[in-house]
C-alpha cells in the first residue's frame, strides 16, 4: 500500500470510530465531534478511560498498536460498566466492533470512578504480561534487539554460538513495513514453523533518522536479499518463496565496500578504490588449504594449536554439516564429497577426517591429506612444523554462482571485478554489458519494470540507457572466505535491507555441542558482555552487568522482606 491509500484507510478508520464511539463520548460529558477529529479524538479517548494520554502515541507504532489496540478496546467497554469475560472476548474477535452494539444497543453508563487495578489475580497476571510484552516489543523493534550466530563466516570476529545485541539506532531504525505479525517473532512461530505475519497489507518503507552511517569494515545485521532457503538440502526445484523485505532470513556480515565504492577480489583480498582493504585487528582472514603431512593424519597426531580446546578433539574445521542427519542420509544413499585434487578430503563437508567414510566413497591416498580453514597466523605456525611435508592455498576456478553470474567474465570467489557499488543519486549506463549488474536493483529493489527488445533497454515502458539510483547499496562479506555465502553469490544489500549494528555479545557457548550439560559447559564467559566492534582488544562489561543484576536481586529481597514485614 502507498501513502496515500494508507491515508485513505486511516480516514476510513475514524469515520468507523465517530460512527462507533459518538454517543459513548457525549455519556462521558463530551461532544460528539471530539469523536470525528483525528488524534484529537484519541487524546479525548484517553482522558475518558481515565489513561496516559501519551497511550495514543503507541497506537501509531506498528507491531506495538496491535497490542495496544485490545487493551483500549477492553478499557473502553469497561468504562461503561462491561466486565464480563464474555464482553471481553467480543471485543477483541469483532475487531472492536463490539462497541457499536454498546453506543448504540445499550443503556451504558459513563463510570467516573472506576477503579484501573485489575479486578482478580487472574486479570493482574495478564494486565502484567501484556504490558511487559507492549515494552519488549518496542524495544526489540526500534532499540535493540538479539540476534544469535548460526554459521562461522565470521569466525575469529564472531563465533558460532555467541548471542548478540544489535542496534536498530546507530543506522535508523526501521518502521517494519509487515504491519501484521506476531511480536517478538522473525518469520515463523515457535513449535508450529508457521508463518508469524501476513504479507498485506504492507507499509511503505520509512527509516528513523540515525546516529551514524555504515563505514567500510563495520560488522552489519540485514535481511537476505536473495531468501530462497528451499534451494538448500538439494532442492532445486525452482520453488522460491520470497518474502517481505523485513521478514526475510536475518544475516551478519562485515561492510567490505559502501555505497559509491569500486571493489575488487584478488586471490580472496578485498581491494577498495584499487587499494588493498586494511581490516580492524579482531577480524583474522581465513581460507582452505590442503594440508599434507609426512604420516597418516589422526587425532592424536594432528596440529595441537588447532584442535578446539573448547571441545576435546575436535579438529577446528567446519563440521556444523557433518553432525547434521540429513548429510549423513545423504551419504547413505550414495551421494559423493566434494574432491578438490585428485586425493584430498574436503572437510568442510565432512567435518573431520574419516578412513571409513573415504573407503566407502572409493577415495585413495588421502591419510596424510586434509584441507583445513587457516588464518594467515596459523598458516605460517603449521608451516614451521617438521611433520609438515606442504601447505598449499585452494584456488577456485571460474564459477558461474559468481554475481552477476556471467559465465564469460570468468570470475570466481577469490577473484574478480572491479565492480561498481551504486550510491544513491548516481547514475550508470544502462546497456547489455552492464545490465547483469544492475537488473537485480532495477526491478527489485526499487520497484521498476524492464524489460529488452534486441539492443533496446525499456525501463516503465521507456528507452533507458541510463538509470539513476534511488538508495544506497553495500558489500557485505564473511571473514572466512571459503565459508561464507555471502555477496559474492548474490550482489548488492540495499539499505532498505539493513537492520542494524552489532554493539555487544551478551552471551556465547558452542552450539555445536551434542548435549544441553555439554553446553553448559562450553559457556564462553570471557566473550559475555564485550564489545563487538571497533579495533583492539574487546572490551568486557561482563563485571558491571553481573553486580548490577546482583544489586537488582539483593535490593528486590530486601523490598520483599520488608514488605512482609
Amino acid at each position: 500500500m502507498t501513502f496515500i491509500e494508507w491515508f485513505i484507510f486511516f480516514l476510513v478508520i475514524q469515520v468507523i470510530h465517530f460512527l462507533g464511539t459518538w454517543k459513548l463520548y457525549v455519556k462521558a460529558g463530551r461532544k460528539a465531534w471530539e469523536a470525528a477529529i483525528p488524534i484529537y479524538n484519541g487524546i479525548v479517548l484517553m482522558s475518558i478511560i481515565n489513561r496516559p494520554k501519551w497511550w495514543i502515541i503507541l497506537l501509531f507504532i506498528p507491531i506495538v498498536n496491535l497490542l495496544m489496540f485490545p487493551v483500549i478496546w477492553i478499557e473502553t467497554i469497561r468504562t461503561f460498566g462491561f466486565y464480563k469475560k464474555l464482553d471481553s472476548f467480543l471485543v477483541i474477535v469483532t475487531l472492536g466492533l463490539y462497541i457499536f452494539y454498546i453506543n448504540y444497543g445499550t443503556d451504558a453508563t459513563y463510570n467516573t470512578e472506576r477503579s484501573l487495578k485489575p479486578r482478580s489475580e487472574l486479570g493482574e497476571w495478564v494486565s502484567s504480561i501484556t504490558f511487559a510484552i507492549i515494552a519488549a516489543t518496542l524495544v526489540h523493534t526500534y532499540f535493540m534487539q538479539p540476534f544469535t550466530i548460526p554459521t562461522s563466516s565470521l569466525e575469529k570476529s564472531l563465533l558460532v554460538g555467541d548471542y548478540l545485541f544489535v542496534s536498530k539506532f546507530h543506522y535508523g531504525a526501521r518502521v517494519p513495513s509487515t504491519v501484521i505479525a506476531a511480536p517478538m517473532v522473525h518469520d515463523s512461530l515457535p513449535f508450529t514453523g508457521s508463518a508469524s505475519y501476513l504479507k498485506r497489507p504492507q507499509l511503505p518503507y520509512t527509516r528513523l533518522p540515525g546516529l551514524q552511517k555504515i563505514k567500510n569494515n563495520d560488522i552489519v545485521c540485514f535481511n537476505w536479499p536473495a531468501d530462497s532457503l528451499k534451494t538448500m538440502w538439494g532442492d532445486n526445484s525452482g520453488k522460491y518463496t520470497y518474502k517481505p523485505v523485513d521478514k526475510r532470513t536475518n544475516y551478519v556480515k562485515r561492510c567490505v565496500g559502501i555505497a559509491g565504492d569500486s571493489l575488487e577480489l584478488k586471490d580472496g583480498y578485498v581491494y577498495i578504490n584499487g587499494k588493498k582493504n586494511e581490516l580492524p585487528y579482531r577480524a583474522k582472514i581465513q581460507f582452505y588449504y590442503t594440508y599434507e603431512a609426512k604420516s597418516a593424519i589422526s587425532r592424536n597426531n594432528f596440529p595441537k594449536f588447532l584442535i578446539d580446546k573448547e571441545r576435546t578433539n575436535v579438529y577446528k574445521i567446519s563440521n556444523e554439516y557433518w553432525n547434521d542427519k540429513r548429510v549423513q542420509e545423504a551419504f547413505e544413499k550414495g551421494a559423493n564429497l566434494t574432491k578438490i585434487g585428485s586425493d584430498s578430503l574436503y572437510t568442510e563437508v565432512a567435518g573431520g577426517v574419516s578412513q571409513n567414510l573415504a573407503s566407502r566413497l572409493k577415495m585413495t591416498n588421502v591419510a596424510n591429506k586434509i584441507n583445513i580453514n587457516l588464518t594467515d597466523d596459523e598458516v605460517e605456525e603449521l608451516r614451521k612444523l617438521p611433520t609438515t611435508v606442504s601447505l598449499k592455498k585452494i584456488n577456485y576456478g571460474a564459477d558461474n554462482a559468481i554475481f552477476p553470474h556471467v559465465k564469460k567474465l570468468g570470475w570466481s570467489q577469490d577473484n574478480f571485478g572491479p565492480i561498481y557499488i551504486p550510491k544513491k543519486g548516481a547514475t550508470v549506463k544502462i546497456d547489455a554489458e552492464s545490465l547483469p549488474f544492475y537488473e537485480q536493483i532495477i526491478k527489485n529493489y526499487e520497484n521498476n519494470n524492464i524489460s529488452s527488445v534486441g539492443d533496446a533497454i525499456y525501463i516503465n515502458g521507456e528507452k533507458a540507457d541510463s538509470y539513476t539510483f534511488k538508495q544506497d547499496y553495500y558489500w557485505l562479506m564473511g571473514d572466512n572466505r571459503h565459508n561464507s555465502l555471502d555477496a559474492r553469490y548474490w550482489g548488492y544489500v540495499p539499505f532498505d535491507h539493513v537492520l542494524g549494528k552489532p554493539v555487544m555479545i551478551w552471551f556465547s557457548w558452542d552450539a555445536n555441542a551434542p548435549t544441553f550439560g555439554a553446553k553448559f559447559k562450553s559457556i564462553r564467559w570471557d566473550r559475555m558482555f564485550t564489545t563487538v566492534g571497533g579495533d583492539g582488544e574487546p572490551v568486557s562489561y561482563r563485571y558491571i552487568v553481573f553486580g548490577l543484576i546482583a544489586l537488582y536481586i539483593g535490593y528486590s529481597f530486601y523490598k520483599g522482606k520488608k514488605k512482609k514485614a
